[in-house]
């Protein structure tokens, strides 16, 4: 999409950090000690990640301190917020601000690196019109809006078949995006970062939702690769729906966690009213995790379920 979005890692670096100081020093908290743990870096560059790269600079700047300053250190700071940060920030934002979070680059053509940063900072243009050189909807919004807008008669193959947008079937760009994660996420696992479960099990179910829907009504349901190679799944998968903080935490938790995560997200691509719902999933998930954790911890060895001897 560009080189814009180094600019807007950056700046949600920049915004992260010093969010995460100035609560931390009103808190009486060691400064240096907490941010250099790395989370309120992780935090930003979910943001920069998850937002278009040409929205202007001061979305990114507030939804990174949203997610710092309210969603984690309002509830306690690192360890203690229910939420996920980056996403709960994300929903704010779509919510507030519907028309510039859906303003993304067209894979390819999304000019060069002077208009990017007019955009970003607020010299460029700002109208639909002029923004149609450099903006596309997303791939799952193009199929969204047109299996479920005014062409009744739109199938799946043939708004894939007649829009450049797809690329070869996750997007025109999206899925080398996507495929990038997934090495980076299998690193992860390889290093022990993050287990298996919860990306394995999101993207096993998301693909199986996706293969059974299309499965039964081809026309209308787009199948597994599209779904696991567009918009943020991959992302989801191995760097959000893994936050260790707002999740599950046991082995079986992290199993049930992350397969709800993606029933919503299939669901909530297919039938609601928002192209993707991978923030919308996990914050609902979020609410769900301390129930799941209290029934799938194992038993106290040389303990029955119910903790007797």
């Amino acid at each position: 999409f560009g080189a814009a979005i180094l600019v807007q890692i950056a700046l949600a670096s920049a915004a992260a950090l010093a969010g995460e100081a100035a609560i931390l020093s009103l808190r009486d908290k060691p400064v240096w000690l907490f941010i250099s743990d790395g989370s309120a870096l992780v935090t930003g560059w979910l943001i920069a990640l998850s937002l278009p790269p040409i929205a202007p600079w001061w979305m990114v700047v507030v939804a990174t301190l949203i997610a710092i300053v309210v969603v984690k250190h309002l509830y306690g700071g690192l360890g203690q917020n229910p939420f996920n940060p980056a996403m709960a920030a994300f929903c704010i934002m779509i919510v507030a601000y519907p028309q510039l979070m859906s303003q993304w680059p067209a894979a390819g053509h999304h000019g060069d690196f002077a208009t990017q940063l007019q955009l970003i900072f607020g010299g460029g243009p700002r109208t639909l019109g002029e923004l149609d050189a450099v903006t596309m909807a997303t791939a799952l919004d193009t199929l969204r809006t047109a299996l479920h807008g005014a062409d009744s008669h739109a199938t799946v193959a043939g708004v894939l078949g007649s829009q450049p947008t797809f690329g070869m079937f996750g997007g025109n760009g999206w899925e080398w995006v996507a495929a990038a994660y997934l090495l980076g996420g299998a690193w992860l696992i390889q290093q022990g970062i993050v287990t298996w479960h919860i990306p394995v099990a999101f993207l096993a179910v998301l693909g199986a939702a996706a293969g059974l829907a299309h499965g039964i009504a081809p026309d209308r349901y787009a199948g597994p690769l599209f779904h696991l190679f567009s918009g943020g799944a991959m992302l989801g998968a191995f760097f959000i729906a893994t936050d260790p903080v707002s999740g599950a935490t046991t082995p079986k938790g992290k199993l049930i966690y992350a397969s709800g995560i993606a029933v919503l997200v299939w669901i909530i691509r297919s039938f609601g009213a928002y192209p993707d719902g991978i923030a919308f999933a996990t914050l609902l998930m979020n609410i769900c995790a301390p129930l799941i954790d209290l029934h799938t911890q194992p038993p106290v060895f040389g303990h029955k379920n119910g903790g007797q001897p």
